[in-house]
């Protein structure tokens, strides 16, 4: 963290400080506006988008209705973690905001199911993103070439996070740019080609309308990971009390658009049974509207460039979060070494080594598939854990703002926190695998659990080494 509060009179009664000069420590070099949206589009679209539509047909079209919701829940956490960054401007985002707010214990287990979300979710990136590829290539999906060019999905992005963070930047952008006017298309174009009668039946799930709505949230939610991101880096954002909050919302927001949009365009275009059959939806809806394969051949292509560049920023903060929490003394001092190349070097390859490890477990017994939902629901989990942390930690300290007589916009943002503690909450119970049974159906919460027992050990080992969280900065 590099926030460092003065330190009022009433600091003692109200447990809050107002904001020193650390507020705006990254004034000079890193990101700018621009290259931040990028950040947060670029890491939100990634090809959780491009495979959702399968996941979701199990469900049915009701699933639109799951995806609205959860734009909503995003938009809530986008809105919260403008205003958390605002006031408190530190690399760590959500992993910051819950140490700060109630101590080492908090933080350091938020940190570590946030470092969770961030590896195994670049294992459910690359596992999606390889369906596309074998649209060219392993087109008889035989498993150990799948997980070999998995590999290579983990890897490529993590030797161009190795070579610095200008070259980094450079491929968030110009990805982004690429696969947000690929989305932009299907939602515009696409909507001339809807069947309504593609979405009935509207459940096929088996289960009640609020059951099936509720699993729907669940998976898409990974669509959504990376409305935080900017905020996790916020130390390589430049005058990120600004920035952040900026990017944050402009971002999402953008995001939210053309993902309704382009979700109800593929549901309308390709039959439902079909569309659970698809390893690549979006590329037989653009068949479906143009017919033969070529332009389905294009749309592959983007959407195998959107997978490198959204592991590509994800590569990051897989390294930015565990850099953050060595600095305060709760993960190993290693992470919190730089490269000559002025980057995080042991977290980019130790989150790639976990994430290719995930991703090979997952292949046992399992499609490519079934790997990416169980992956997505996993993610699911281990995010909302430090998104729920998150608004608990605003809903404490805007209790203590009103104690204080700062009662502005109170009410906002007490709904805004309420709402994303509630939403996130709903992601956690209904991250079942819905469809599936026995271990598959639990395994989401089996692999989770598992990973943040993992935690425990590491927590003892580092607990005598932990410093003592700044107080909070005043409300702005």
């Amino acid at each position: 963290m590099t926030q460092t509060p003065q330190d009022p009179p009433s600091q003692a009664a109200t447990g809050v400080a107002p904001a020193g000069d650390g507020a705006s420590t990254a004034t000079g070099g890193g990101f700018g506006l621009p290259v931040a949206v990028a950040l947060i589009m670029g890491s939100i679209i990634g090809v959780g988008i491009f495979n959702l539509p399968t996941s979701l047909a199990g469900i049915g079209p009701i699933t639109l209705v799951s995806m609205a919701l959860t734009t909503v829940g995003a938009i809530v956490l986008a809105l919260m973690f403008a205003a958390l960054s605002r006031r408190l401007p530190a690399d760590g985002g959500p992993y910051a905001y819950s140490r700060v707010a109630f101590g080492n214990v908090v933080g350091f287990f938020n940190a570590w199911s946030y470092w969770i979300t961030a590896w195994a979710g670049n294992a459910g990136i690359a596992v999606g993103w390889v369906l596309y590829v074998e649209v060219f290539i392993n087109k008889g999906q035989n498993k150990l070439i799948t997980i070999l060019l998995v590999l290579v999905g983990l890897w490529l992005p993590a030797v161009v996070n190795l070579s610095g963070v200008k070259n980094m930047g450079s491929v968030q952008l110009i990805t982004t740019i690429l696969k947000f006017a690929a989305l932009l298309f299907v939602s515009i174009v696409g909507l001339f080609y809807i069947k309504s009668a593609n979405f009935t039946p509207w459940n096929v799930s088996g289960e009640g309308a609020i059951s099936a709505i509720g699993a729907g949230m669940a998976i898409a939610l990974f669509s959504y990971l990376g409305v935080e991101v900017a905020s996790v880096a916020a130390g390589k954002v430049r005058d990120p009390d600004k920035n952040v909050p900026k990017s944050t919302v402009l971002g999402t927001l953008a995001c939210a658009v053309v993902y309704l949009l382009s979700l109800v365009a593929v549901f309308g275009i390709v039959p439902n049974g079909e569309l659970q059959k698809s390893t690549a939806p979006f590329s037989d809806a653009v068949n479906t509207m143009f017919g033969g394969t070529w332009v389905g051949y294009i749309m592959a292509v983007v959407v195998i460039i959107s997978g490198l560049g959204a592991l590509n920023g994800w590569t990051m903060i897989c390294a930015e979060m565990p850099l953050a929490a060595a600095q305060d003394g709760l993960f190993p001092e290693r992470f919190s070494k730089m490269s000559t190349k002025g980057v995080p070097a042991f977290g980019i390859i130790a989150s790639t080594v976990l994430a290719s490890i995930a991703m090979g477990i997952n292949y046992i017994g399992s499609g490519g598939a079934q790997v990416f939902t169980t992956l997505v629901l996993m993610t699911g989990i281990t995010s909302a854990i430090p998104y729920a942390f998150s608004a608990l930690a605003q809903i404490k300290w805007r209790i203590v703002d009103r104690r204080a007589m700062h009662g502005q916009r109170f009410a906002r943002d007490m709904l805004v926190a309420v709402l994303a503690l509630v939403f996130s909450i709903l992601f956690i119970y209904y991250s079942r695998n819905t469809g599936a049974s026995g271990f598959q159906y639990w395994a989401p919460f089996v692999l989770a659990a598992v990973a943040l027992l993992l935690g425990i050990p590491v927590y003892f080992a580092q607990r005598n080494k932990m410093t003592q969280p700044e107080p909070v900065p005043e409300y702005r």
